[in-house]
């Protein structure tokens, strides 16, 4: 009997997305599938006590061994995944399924003279066709009465069709056109197979080309005049529509595909498939993987698809991808051989193909995230990753604070720097920081670097004595050690705490100019380093060669968590700075004047050209403008010259009057070239 809590996830990693999940015992076997709405509130609810659960639920809470899930788009798709893999698995613990009677099914009985579509439960028999399982008999009532117009086949019971043959006189359904009454002689009891036969191909996916057809029809109908006949069609193609189910899990025309999907990052990348038979999913599988070589997208692509079919799996007719191999042709002609015909390797564009993409797409980003939660997470595994840290730099103790610093600018301009803390292995969001870069223009990320550090640990210092710290150099009074990184109210101040490990992005010029900033300082107590991202290198200062990490190390790992969380931050900070001084105009800079008064200026004169010619009086017009406000703003835009001609940048227009003020971003021109953003 297993212990639940062994393969509990954490609460925060299940999403509250609607999907479907499996329960799997030691062996891998699928002892139990479901579905949920919201995924985190089911599955939480299987590890409560024991005690407090259902004997049978219990039973299979202990059997279990390990759980996982598939997230969907919606709550239908999650019910016919479920179905689908009940069916496919078989497992032990679905009640309903060992009872075939509460499944029910759309038949079509084919071994009859006059074929019928009813709901039918239980064993199958020989000679019927059998669409389904659904989760409720009116969901098939429902999709059979769309098809009724169109597909007019019996669904009568065999009393019923012999009291209509005996009196002459079909029933409702006959009359209203939902039947095409073979029991009057209406039609033949071929022409009635032919239209049972048409149902059923309708219902196992081969909706594309009968749709066509009747697009068709309705247009020569149109043509010849017949409108009655094309509005009649018209009306049976808007029915067929409805009837499809449009989401992404159900594919047309019986559709055999494998669809895969990445979601990758600077350090890992995780791969989702699925694979689609008869338009339906019946299988999924997925991994995580290092990346342990500089390889996009493409490059991840052909190596999962030589690790899914190179081991002898079936090849389907179309292989799905986010992303061609480069070159694809020799991928194609790889797995046409293994398969022993052509196969379609494509990027799905538009349609049922590309929103199933999406969901896989969703699936690979969700098992990405919980891989990272797991590791990041794991007590023992951040322990060992801040040891080997620890062990590889020849620290004293292992680094319970580390502060991480990166440089971030767009050809010299904007250039800012972050900060990022991670206190026992995990972000400490609250105590990220950024900077502005003001002791120079241009760009030099070694001399930012070094100002940053020092102005870092100048205010670190400059706590530490406002304190009074200094002059109390005993360390076993707590109150007083405490009383040194508090403020009057008790709160953590900004800069007050030490980092035990400094980490720079870059390679030895950043490490040398940020230990030549804590030099000036005096400070000799925080160890430093700084990690090259060619080539994952870990440099220290006055070392000629770097320290290199093994790739496998949980120590990397956690180095590169808390450089990439670095470069992220800084460059988010930058690109919304950048933006700012984009979108700035010449009111932003008059004192006094927020964006609302803004806004109300420009929409009462409609342009700065005819702002800038207004009166005080005219001004004053504007509600909320006083005549002080008016007075500031007159004297604000008189003494400016007028700018250069605006740009639109959302449309490269160049605008004279400066309207675009009040429509959207705007630049001064000309512009500068593009370029890279530099981290």
């Amino acid at each position: 009997m297993a212990d639940p809590s062994t393969y509990r996830p954490a609460p925060g990693a299940i999403p509250t997305s609607p999907g479907v999940y499996k329960f799997r015992d030691a062996h891998g076997r699928v002892i139990y599938v479901g579905k949920a709405k919201s995924l985190r509130p089911r599955l939480s609810s299987y590890f409560q006590d024991l005690a407090g659960l259902h004997p049978r639920t219990a039973t299979m809470v202990t059997t279990a061994a390990s759980v996982e899930w598939t997230v969907v788009a919606t709550e239908v798709e999650a019910l016919q995944l479920e179905y689908s893999w009940i069916k496919e698995y078989d497992p032990r613990f679905n009640v309903k399924y060992r009872d075939d009677k509460s499944y029910p099914e759309l038949a079509v009985t084919l071994n009859e003279e006059y074929p019928r579509v009813q709901v039918m439960r239980g064993a199958h028999k020989k000679g019927v066709r059998y669409f389904g399982p659904y989760g409720h008999a009116w969901a098939i009532r429902e999709t059979v009465d769309l098809l009724l117009r169109v597909f007019p086949v019996r669904t009568c019971s065999n009393g019923v069709f012999k009291r209509a043959r005996q009196v002459g006189r079909p029933c409702l359904l006959g009359y209203i056109g939902k039947c095409a009454a073979p029991c009057v002689g209406k039609v033949s009891a071929d022409e009635h197979r032919a239209l049972a036969e048409d149902f059923c191909d309708f219902m196992a996916g081969r909706t594309g080309n009968y749709l066509r057809r009747l697009e068709d029809q309705m247009q020569e109908a149109a043509a010849e005049l017949e409108y009655e006949k094309a509005a009649r069609l018209r009306d049976d193609i808007g029915a067929l529509k409805r009837a499809m189910e449009k989401n992404a899990i159900v594919l047309a025309d019986a559709t055999d595909a494998d669809l895969l999907a990445l979601a990758e990052d600077e350090l890992e990348a995780a791969v989702q498939i699925f694979h689609v038979r008869g338009g339906r999913v019946r299988g999924q599988r997925g991994w995580v993987t290092d990346k342990v070589e500089d390889v996009d997208t493409a490059g991840l692509v052909e190596h999962a698809l030589q690790q899914l079919y190179g081991g002898g799996e079936s090849v389907p007719r179309e292989v799905l991808v986010p992303a061609l191999p480069e070159p694809a042709e020799p991928v194609r002609e790889w797995l046409g051989g293994l398969r022993g015909s052509q196969v379609d390797l494509r990027v799905p564009q538009r349609g049922d193909k590309k929103d199933l993409m999406a969901t896989v797409q969703r699936n690979a980003q969700q098992a990405l995230a919980l891989h990272k939660t797991k590791r990041a997470s794991d007590l023992t595994t951040r322990s060992r990753a801040l040891q080997e840290i620890a062990d590889a730099l020849e620290l004293d103790s292992v680094p319970l604070r580390i502060e991480c610093y990166d440089i971030s600018h767009l050809q010299g301009e904007d250039v800012v720097a972050s900060m990022v803390v991670f206190e026992d292995g995990l972000a400490r969001k609250s105590e990220y920081r950024r900077f502005q870069i003001r002791g120079f223009e241009g760009q030099d990320d070694v001399r930012s670097m070094h100002e940053v550090i020092s102005r870092r640990f100048r205010r670190y210092l400059q706590e530490r004595e406002q304190t009074g710290e200094w002059a109390v150099p005993e360390e076993d009074d707590p109150d007083t050690a405490a009383a040194g990184t508090r403020d009057e109210e008790g709160r953590p101040k900004r800069f007050a705490y030490p980092p035990q490990l400094l980490v720079v992005d870059g390679g030895q010029p950043q490490v040398a100019a940020a230990r030549r900033a804590l030099d000036e300082l005096g400070i000799d107590d925080v160890a430093l380093c700084g990690l090259a991202k060619r080539l994952e290198e870990v440099w220290l200062p006055g070392e000629d060669d770097p320290v290199v990490l093994p790739r496998s190390s949980e120590g990397l790992y956690l180095l590169q968590r808390v450089r990439d969380e670095a470069h992220r931050f800084a460059i988010s900070y930058q690109r919304n700075k950048r933006s700012k001084r984009l979108t700035a105009g010449e009111l932003d800079s008059v004192p006094g004047l927020g964006e609302t008064r803004r806004r109300a200026l420009l929409k009462h004169f409609g342009s700065l050209k005819k702002l800038r010619a207004a009166t005080v009086d005219e001004l004053c017009e504007v509600p909320g403008i006083g005549r002080r406000t008016a007075q500031t703003v007159a004297e604000a835009l008189s003494s400016r010259t007028p700018a250069a001609p605006a740009v639109n940048t959302a449309t490269g227009e160049i605008i004279e009057d400066g309207a675009e003020q009040a429509a959207g971003p705007v630049a001064a021109a000309p512009q500068t070239a593009p370029s890279q953003e530099t981290p």
